[in-house]
């Protein structure tokens, strides 16, 4: 499975940007999706995670209310949408893949098998 996050960039707080995440290699209607980041000198950390179906999304509380996790299982793609962003927002963004979804592997986001390159969000102050 093969994963490629796009859509990064600089940004001023209070901006938007939508990430994207293409899904080759696989079926991509068999995996539930995710997005993390990792700022610098952190950990990495969950962000959104999503059902096969879409029905289900989960997250994290830091972004709950401004970020929207979407997929297009025609597309092979995920997306995170990030709206009033946030100078803490500042992180490289990774899309990953998990070939046994659960609720609760996805409300917590764990169990993640598959990673893709990450994409660089940077908010302005």
């Amino acid at each position: 499975v093969q994963l490629q996050a796009s859509g990064g960039g600089l940004v001023q707080a209070g901006g938007s940007l939508r990430l994207s995440c293409v899904v080759s290699g696989r079926t991509f209607s068999n995996y539930g999706m995710g997005w993390f980041r990792q700022a610098p000198g952190k950990e990495r950390e969950f962000v959104a995670t999503i059902s096969i179906s879409g029905g289900s999304t989960y997250y994290a509380d830091s972004v709950k209310g401004r970020f929207t996790i979407s997929r297009d299982n025609s597309a092979n793609t995920v997306y995170l949408q990030m709206n009033s962003l946030k100078p803490e927002d500042t992180a490289v963004y990774y899309c990953a893949a998990d070939p046994y979804p659960t609720a609760a592997r996805l409300a917590r986001g764990v169990g993640m098998d598959y990673w893709g390159k990450g994409t660089q969000v940077t908010v302005s102050s």
